[in-house]
């Protein structure tokens, strides 16, 4: 997919034709995948690029509102002072005001498109526990049941607790083991029994059925909201949502 910079709108020339252009072009590909129920990294970028344009945004008002003024004049039927700024904008800040002005809403349209179609997908999608859950429930297997697959894929996660300068957040890592294929032998008991017959790194692990009654795309849209689905679901189960 054609990717929008994080600096798109200052980077090389600030004009709001070309902006316009690279945005439009932009959210062109983010309907295409949307359309297509391909959610990720799409989302996330979109999620990102608002942030990074209200910030601006803010900066741009703080900014005009730090110009040295002079008094103009005074009210006395409003009781205030009224002034003058001693710089006016130039064009530079007019155009990136005006570049804004045109992106924020097209952006928020979007995120609200993505967040919508991501609502009427987990409305469709299920997570249980696969056998009894052991006492520490941060690593372990999930097994991913869709109707755009042939079989049941299995995945081992690890969760962890990341410390940033902005605060905490969970982050679960996860890698791809293997795939069965649908049968009466293959039950998601049956997968989890095999699971610790062949694989010993875990003797009692947790595992998680994760289902979707909708035909999704798997790496762009099933596996990362499955991830979050889990993350959520057992810090819940836990009492540390």
């Amino acid at each position: 997919m054609k990717k929008l910079n994080k600096d798109w709108i200052t980077e090389k020339w600030i004009d709001f034709e070309y902006k316009k252009y690279l945005l439009l072009a932009y959210l062109q590909e983010v309907s295409s995948h949307f359309d297509a129920v391909k959610l990720y990294p799409v989302l996330a970028e979109l999620i990102e690029h608002h942030r990074n344009l209200v910030e601006l945004k803010e900066q741009t008002q703080q900014m005009n509102e730090s110009f040295p003024k002079k008094l103009k004049s005074f009210s006395s039927e409003k009781m205030t002072l009224m002034y003058e700024r001693l710089i006016q904008d130039d064009d530079l800040i007019r155009e990136i005001e005006e570049i804004i002005g045109y992106s924020l809403p097209r952006f928020e349209y979007y995120l609200d498109e993505g967040k919508k179609i991501y609502e009427f997908i987990e409305s469709h999608m299920h997570i249980s526990p696969v056998g009894v859950t052991p006492l520490y429930p941060y690593e372990g297997y999930f097994i991913l049941d869709g109707t755009s697959v042939s079989g049941c894929r299995v995945f081992e996660y690890k969760m962890t607790l990341i410390e940033e300068p902005e605060g905490k957040y969970r982050a679960v890592h996860t890698r791809f083991l293997t795939e069965y294929k649908r049968s009466l032998n293959h039950t998601f008991e049956g997968i989890k029994e095999d699971l610790i017959r062949h694989r010993h790194e875990l003797p009692n692990p947790a595992t998680y059925a994760i289902e979707s009654e909708l035909s999704i795309p798997e790496n762009e849209t099933f596996l990362p909201m499955a991830k979050r689905l889990l993350v959520r679901y057992i810090y819940k189960e836990t009492g540390m949502a």
